[in-house]
């Protein structure tokens, strides 16, 4: 299958994807910036280039493309692939509010092709170890999670500081890394109360850090921490506490820690066991061998749109909360706006 990116900076990871998965050719890319498509047209020599992604869509030989420009233009260039005919797969998150991920949704719907938003975390090593042996119920029935997304943007602005827009809430944008990993891991959240400040990056038109707390069904608490003006390396350190265990793990650490009753030292001594897993912060190949694995044996995609607009909506929440200083309902004040669709 002949494959398309747009938006060619966090795109060349998904070209090498399709380079590498042995059911996929990369044949077309699309950027606004001619010197990088000129060179990544070279590198990969790819058949089709354009800084036109409408061009993309048109060529018939094109099955899957890749949609990785900044958040704001998820919506329009989705529902334009779907539309076209196109198995599309989106970089995270799926839209901005809740209006343009119901378009998407529809757009899937009437389509009939595959859809996949790449909530990257669903495939980074750490975290598929941890979720696994939650599962297994090793440290038994979870009580309390959180995790975290710290990220200084001061020397991330994104290609033409897109970062920087005020459209951008960064729980949204950045936070949905963290939102979607504990909703993957403990299930929708109920209701969250959350607050934000902005101390560090004083010329930026949003709020910089946020805490949010949320409560999940099964009587689990969580939270959030979404910092992008933090003075750190970046960091989704995550804990997930159990009944009979704790466990501690992120993206960027080449092992993740667990204390459980098979690593106790005694009965009366406990200990964490470092378990090594691969590094890979942002596994895209994993996500492109995914989708495409879910396209050749017509299996439903995990993270498709509905999915999608739950990580949106719980991170709209917990702004909203914030905003408005008041608990909000999820469910009933936002999942209830998709949920029959």
């Amino acid at each position: 299958m002949k494959a398309g990116v747009i938006g060619l900076r966090m795109g060349k990871s998904h070209l090498i994807g399709y380079k590498q998965n042995p059911y996929t050719q990369p044949f077309g890319i699309c950027d606004i910036d001619e010197d990088t498509l000129k060179k990544t047209k070279k590198e990969f020599d790819i058949p089709f280039a354009t800084t036109d992604y409408k061009d993309l869509l048109k060529i018939k030989d094109i099955e899957i493309v890749s949609v990785a420009t900044p958040d704001y233009y998820h919506k329009q260039q989705c529902v334009d692939g779907l539309l076209a005919g196109k198995h599309v797969l989106c970089e995270k998150p799926l839209a901005l509010n809740i209006d343009d991920c119901i378009d998407i949704i529809k757009a899937e719907k009437k389509s009939g092709k595959k859809f996949m938003i790449g909530q990257v975390c669903r495939f980074a090593p750490g975290f598929v170890l941890t979720k696994e042996i939650i599962d297994s119920g090793e440290i038994g029935e979870l009580f309390f999670v959180e995790s975290e997304y710290a990220h200084n943007y001061r020397v991330a602005e994104g290609t033409g500081k897109w970062r920087k827009d005020k459209k951008r809430k960064p729980f949204i944008g950045g936070g949905c890394h963290a939102v979607d990993l504990l909703r993957w891991i403990a299930g929708d959240p109920v209701e969250v109360f959350a607050y934000s400040n902005h101390r560090c990056l004083d010329d930026w038109p949003v709020d910089d850090a946020t805490i949010a707390i949320y409560r999940f069904e099964n009587d689990i608490m969580g939270k959030v921490f979404c910092s992008i003006g933090c003075v750190r390396p970046y960091t989704m350190r995550s804990v997930f506490y159990g009944t009979k265990g704790t466990i501690i793990s992120d993206n960027t650490s080449d092992y993740i820690l667990v204390c459980s009753e098979r690593y106790f030292k005694t009965k009366s001594e406990y200990d964490f066991a470092r378990i090594p897993v691969k590094i890979s912060s942002h596994n895209v190949y994993a996500e492109v061998n995914y989708f495409v694995d879910c396209i050749l044996s017509n299996s439903p995609v995990e993270m498709d749109a509905i999915e999608g607009t739950k990580t949106v909506a719980t991170c709209i929440a917990a702004v909203v909360s914030s905003e408005e200083k008041r608990k909000v309902n999820i469910k009933e004040e936002l999942f209830s706006r998709f949920n029959n669709l």
